[in-house]
């Protein structure tokens, strides 16, 4: 017998809401303070041995297209092994699709924001029909007739996996499709064509043909799919089954064999007369579905918030338990340093995004021109970091972490698919320039919320100055713009609100240039006293 020794103990059985000090202030500072009962109920249930091993059988055993049934009739059912379900019985239970929407309280977008975060550390396919739903809802409401008739279903906390109407459910999950193979990110180009079949009061149904490259979580009960008609591009709900109770003509003809998110499927499908409702004016699709896109990339930078701590976790824990050449891991110098730097990453990621996620709690003008210009900002430069932010973390485990049964490799393969959906890098920044453009208010916006605190930081006041002189509208060289101007916002917020040690850290690092690697911190930072204060609360 084989005897082991020198190996940390799994994360595990540990309150991932209670150990995490950053989100925990987070959750406070921006008003949802009085969520905290029930997300620290939620970080135990997502911190248990049970809960973290049905994200790792949920990735091991893939959703499988059940295309006919025993006797060759066309099915076109997902299959997802039993731990899928129980991962998205939690998360529908705790209204994670639907709270702001259900109860909109102050503070309600960010309490829902803390548990996707916690969520996105335990599994990150589950998130992908619980952020479609929760989108698709300030959509669904230009439809007086579809809110109305779907709404109700998508407030439900009951988790219904059913395949049958939504109307005989207990709850229903939206979905979308969206791109075509021959256009990607470019909407315009999407040759699905709809045409009208019969009205009923103000409700107007129409008929949908056409092919789409990709149909997020084929497996929920409608779709928002945009498609053609005479007046451009427009925006459809489709229903899983056609109002006769029939399935609807959406014809799944594979799944996609993907890098990370595995756990989810992802379709290939081709719509042939597929029954569709009007959603919103027939050729302002595209403003439609932004509704939709404003909220998932919103939650794009949460996930990947959520992946960076719960990969941080995992890299602090192993390094505080793994001994090497006579002393723990963590107290060699250089990896205190990169475990540190790592953790300044993280934090500054966290305190963007929460601070994003009140401004759509807020319904003043600057808030709505906040979100306009940060949400695609805060998704290009936090998602973009956090593939090397994963690998870093990964390195940490050495050997261990290149491995399927550690956490870390599959937060790994996960971190990209935030930086591709809703929008890549490019797109992302693209946007960013046209908020700027047609919102003169945007740069007043952004000075307020910065210029207090540059005026008492050296720091970050040359960073602005320096920034104001490299200022362009130039398509070539807006991956720079957005990164400072993201990096700015982040220094900020960490001056106004996180320890002295991180804010320093941050401002000398980040502030000096420095976003290529990690473990580049100056000796001047207390990498030490970071550390400590990052890890996860574990015994």
């Amino acid at each position: 017998m084989i005897e082991v020794s020198n190996q940390p103990p799994a994360l595990e059985n540990y309150n991932v809401y209670s150990s995490d000090t950053v989100l925990r202030t987070a959750v406070a500072r921006e008003g949802a303070g009085w969520a905290e009962p029930e997300l620290d109920e939620l970080g135990e249930t997502f911190g248990r041995a049970g809960t973290i091993a049905l994200g790792a059988v949920a990735n091991r055993i893939t959703p499988e297209l059940i295309a006919y049934d025993r006797v060759g009739r066309e099915q076109g059912d997902v299959s997802f092994h039993p731990a899928w379900h129980a991962l998205l019985k939690i998360a529908v239970g705790a209204g994670l699709h639907c709270s702001p929407w259900s109860d909109p309280r102050p503070g309600a977008h960010v309490a829902r924001a803390a548990g996707t975060y916690m969520l996105a550390g335990v599994e990150s396919g589950v998130y992908c029909p619980v952020s479609m739903t929760y989108g698709a809802v300030p959509a669904l409401g230009q439809s007086t007739g579809i809110a109305e008739e779907w709404l109700p279903r998508i407030f439900s906390r009951t988790y219904d996996p059913a395949s049958r109407p939504a109307a005989e459910k207990a709850s229903a999950l939206i979905g979308m499709a969206m791109t075509e193979n021959q256009g990607g990110s470019d909407l315009r180009a999407n040759g699905t064509r709809a045409e009208p079949y019969a009205t009923e009061g103000d409700r107007r149904y129409y008929r949908l043909t056409g092919h789409k490259w990709f149909m997020s979580a084929p497996m929920c009960d409608a779709f928002l799919v945009l498609a053609q008609t005479k007046d451009g591009p427009t925006c459809f709900l489709v229903p899983r089954y056609a109002p006769d109770g029939s399935r609807n003509a959406i014809h799944i003809r594979r799944l996609k064999d993907k890098l990370g998110n595995r756990s989810n499927a992802s379709s290939e499908v081709e719509l042939t007369d597929a029954h569709g409702e009007l959603l919103g004016e027939e050729g302002r699709g595209i403003p439609t579905i932004i509704e939709m896109g404003n909220h998932t990339r919103l939650d794009c930078a949460i996930g990947s918030s959520g992946l960076m701590r719960r990969a941080l976790a995992e890299a602090t824990h192993h390094a505080k338990f793994r001994m090497t050449f006579g002393k723990r891991l963590a107290d060699h110098p250089l990896m205190t340093n990169v475990l540190a730097d790592l953790a300044i990453e993280s934090e500054a990621a966290t305190v963007l995004t929460f601070r994003l996620a009140r401004a759509y709690d807020e319904t003043d003008e600057a808030s709505a021109t906040f979100r306009r210009l940060v949400t695609p900002a805060a998704k290009f430069w936090i998602c973009k970091r956090g593939a090397a932010f994963a690998a870093e973390a990964m390195e940490v485990l050495g050997g261990n972490g290149y491995v399927e049964d550690f956490h870390v490799a599959r937060i790994y393969r996960e971190m990209p698919v935030n930086s591709i959906w809703e929008g890549s890098g490019n797109i992302m920044c693209l946007d960013v320039l046209r908020a700027l453009t047609r919102t003169p208010a945007a740069i007043d916006v952004l000075t307020e919320e910065i210029r207090p605190v540059a005026s008492a930081d050296r720091r970050l006041g040359q960073f602005l100055a320096r920034m104001h002189e490299t200022a362009t509208d130039d398509e070539a060289h807006a991956r720079a713009f957005v990164r400072d101007l993201v990096i700015a916002l982040q220094a900020a917020l960490l001056i106004q609100y996180a320890p002295q040690i991180v804010a320093d850290g941050f401002c000398a690092s980040r502030l000096g240039g420095n976003t290529s690697a990690f473990g580049f911190l100056p000796p001047a930072v207390d990498t030490r006293r970071i550390v400590t204060r990052a890890a996860p609360d574990f015994s």
